[in-house]
């Protein structure tokens, strides 16, 4: 931090904080903010290659004493990127009138409701904020697209209140537009060369060009990335600076970077960054979707790359962005003819891109290994990044970008549904923004007036949520999640000890993830639960994933086995590829005798199924949030190899229940059941020998014969109708019991 002048102060620019996006908000240190003897809600005047106004927030103390943090619009309309400097300078109160009224131009193609919709909600959106003529906004909730402020009455700087009149007119209103934008109206001078001085919806044709384009006017910026602070500031290197300050790698005597590949599951933000970078830097941005510019005809596909990136260098600086690279640029092989073309066109292209830095190419994809090698060298793809799956602190992130412009209710704890939603992609979080507000749409009032004034200020509440998480599935996890377990150790009656045993191996690394650490313990790594038929295994496992609320992929045994070469080994591989995505993960290997026979008396299929479990397993210990359970009844038909310390070296008994887990079993089977002359405790001492399935269908056959008797004796509609007279009594169990033992 340096003094520039007697009231001004240098500083670094950073991204906003997500909340911040469009709010015209500059967020200053505390050291800083008594340095330039300024409160919170004050104007103050940023200076980089142009001049703009914002409204002074204090940052959290986190922030750096050198660093000011701005949104997109406040950085673009003082013409500085992040890593920038600017000078910050209090602003007069005095000279800041309030706006009677502005008008905004905003991008063509905005239909006349949602102009109306703007126009009514632009004095509250933009309240307070200080703006200037040939200055950028956003409305958050109304339109991303970013719009100019083409006059304001009176002009000079002004703040918009309640009272201010927001014109909105469109580059193609003709004489009305420029006439309604033109209506009052000096304009303000103390812009940068970068600034706009345009007074007429007419006189800025730049912004006109740029809304009609299909570039940087989609309006991204960083504050719309959630939860990819690392990987987004990998991407500026690479790409931000060569286009912002090519004559830094000119300098240095390298050659800027061609090429960045971004690879990670579906969903997690690839394109979403590409757009943001493209629309930071102002440059153009083309985009290539794989799967489209393939062509039957002989040498077309070449042809439309080589006119895009034509095109590319005579609109530079320009990204070209290819989406689903994998589909026309994989290994090459003989049988490919129309792919090979392509590929080698795609070689050429990039190694001719012009040193200067001034196109670059990112690639992205989720299956970056099918990538042809030639083009992950240095000099092409010169950086692969990894857009992973977001941790607890980037969902927050991310629901807090999908949902600032969203009504919540005060019981809507954005914390918590971040730790509710493990395995969720960016575009996961967005769907459950998306499905909590329909559900709240869904549960608006009926009656009329209610429903007018609910619509006039809508609410999304807590319930929403938990809706929406009921009907979102995690896209990383949907190919392998049998089922989302939605009961807990509760459910499970008895086994104390194998409960315990659990908490142990899968809670207690999540939860006391700081004892581990301190005391440098490895977490266990897999657990397997053994034991006769019928007594709980698979019950406990689905449990302990409800239990934990972490992800649960479940693989049958049988299912894996396939009788090619290399398919079992490739499906045990994906099972744990996506599982160490979407970690903290359990993968539950159910009959896992069926796949993991001891080597030597097998089949070859599951000998090369288990060394595959082998190296998986000891490649776990690279992450603690991944356990492996497996349940067998034959554990002695196991592979030794697969039960030593580090692989599967938790071994848990479940065997058949005492009386006191008999009687817990039957109290969960018959909670909520209608008995009548039933005595559970009783009745479990009786049963000895029964496992907990055998207690389950006890009850279950009881159930029937007593929904029997009624159903037996009325037609359906009576027998409905005396439901509530049901009773199982004891003798329905006796005789399911009898029924049981003759079996």
């Amino acid at each position: 931090m340096s003094s520039s002048e007697s009231d001004g102060v240098t500083l670094s620019v950073r991204a906003a904080e997500k909340g911040d996006a469009g709010r015209g908000v500059a967020r200053i240190p505390e050291s800083v903010r008594r340095r330039l003897g300024i409160l919170s809600g004050d104007a103050v005047v940023i200076e980089g290659d142009a001049s703009t106004v914002a409204k002074m927030w204090p940052a959290d103390p986190s922030t750096p004493d050198d660093a000011i943090q701005i949104d997109g619009d406040t950085r673009a309309n003082a013409a500085v990127h992040v890593g920038d400097t600017v000078t910050v300078r209090p602003k007069d109160k005095s000279t800041i009138a309030d706006a009677e009224r502005i008008t905004l131009i905003a991008p063509p193609g905005l239909s006349e409701s949602q102009r109306r919709t703007a126009e009514n909600g632009a004095a509250e959106k933009l309240r307070n904020r200080p703006v200037r003529s040939g200055e950028q906004v956003r409305i958050e909730g109304i339109d991303q697209q970013p719009l100019r402020v083409s006059d304001t009455d009176p002009g000079g700087d002004v703040r918009i209140t309640s009272a201010t009149t927001v014109h909105l007119v469109t580059p193609g209103d003709g004489e009305d537009g420029a006439k309604r934008s033109s209506a009052s109206g000096s304009v303000d001078r103390d812009r940068g060369a970068n600034g706009s001085t345009g007074t007429q919806a007419s006189a800025d044709p730049a912004f006109e060009a740029q809304s009609a384009d299909s570039g940087p006017s989609s309006g991204v910026t960083y504050e719309d990335i959630g939860g990819l602070d690392e990987e987004l500031e990998l991407v500026r290197e690479m790409i931000e600076l060569p286009l912002s300050e090519p004559e830094l790698f000119r300098r240095l005597g390298v050659e800027s970077p061609s090429g960045v590949l971004l690879y990670g599951p579906p969903g997690t933000g690839k394109t979403l960054i590409a757009r943001a970078v493209a629309n930071e830097v102002d440059a153009s941005f083309e985009t290539i979707s794989g799967p489209e510019i393939m062509s039957k005809y002989k040498g077309e596909s070449e042809e439309q790359l080589r006119r895009t990136f034509e095109d590319a260098r005579e609109n530079a600086p320009t990204i070209i962005f290819f989406d689903e690279i994998d589909s026309i640029a994989g290994t090459r092989d003989d049988e490919g003819d129309a792919e090979n073309r392509i590929v080698g066109q795609l070689l050429t292209l990039m190694d001719g891109l012009d040193a200067r830095g001034e196109v670059i190419v990112i690639g992205a994809t989720n299956r970056v290994d099918v990538i042809d090698p030639a083009l992950r060298r240095g000099g092409r793809f010169d950086r692969e990044i990894g857009i992973g799956v977001p941790d607890e602190e980037g969902r927050r992130e991310i629901l807090e970008v999908h949902t600032r412009n969203m009504p919540l209710a005060d019981d809507v704890d954005i914390d918590a549904i971040a730790r509710r939603t493990h395995g969720f992609v960016g575009a996961d979080l967005d769907a459950v923004a998306s499905e909590a507000a329909m559900a709240a749409i869904r549960d608006r009032p009926t009656e009329a007036d209610d429903r007018r004034e609910w619509n006039r200020n809508p609410t999304v509440g807590k319930e929403h949520f938990d809706a929406a998480l009921a009907s979102v599935e995690p896209s990383a996890m949907r190919e392998y999640v049998a089922e989302s377990p939605t009961i807990d150790f509760s459910d499970v009656g008895g086994l104390e000890d194998a409960k315990q045993t659990l908490r142990e191996s899968v809670e207690w690394p999540l939860t006391y993830d700081r004892l581990f650490e301190e005391t440098n313990t490895d977490p266990p790594s897999g657990v397997l639960l053994y034991g006769p038929p019928g007594t709980g295994k698979t019950l406990l496992a689905r449990a302990l994933a409800g239990e934990t609320d972490v992800n649960f992929v479940r693989v049958d045994g049988p299912e894996i086995v396939d009788r090619y070469v290399g398919e079992s080994e490739k499906a045990i591989r994906e099972v744990f590829e996506r599982a160490r995505q979407s970690a903290p993960s359990i993968v539950f290997f159910d009959e896992l005798d069926a796949i993991a026979a001891a080597r030597g008396d097998g089949h070859e299929v599951t000998e090369r199924i288990v060394s595959q479990l082998l190296t998986e397993l000891d490649g776990m210990r690279e992450n603690p949030n991944l356990v492996v359970l497996g349940a067998t009844n034959r554990k002695d038909q196991i592979d030794p190899a697969l039960l030593r310390p580090g692989r599967l070296d938790t071994h848990v008994f479940v065997g058949e229940p005492d009386r006191a887990a008999r009687e817990k079993i039957l109290a969960v089977h018959t909670d909520d059941k209608p008995l009548d002359d039933v005595d559970v405790a009783e009745l479990a001492a009786e049963l000895e020998g029964y496992t907990g399935a055998d207690l389950e269908a006890l009850v279950r056959d009881a159930s029937m014969r007593a929904i029997r008797e009624v159903a037996s004796e009325h037609d359906p509609e009576t027998a409905n109708e005396r439901a509530s007279d049901v009773r199982i009594e004891r003798r329905h169990i006796e005789a399911a019991r009898t029924a049981t033992d003759r079996q």
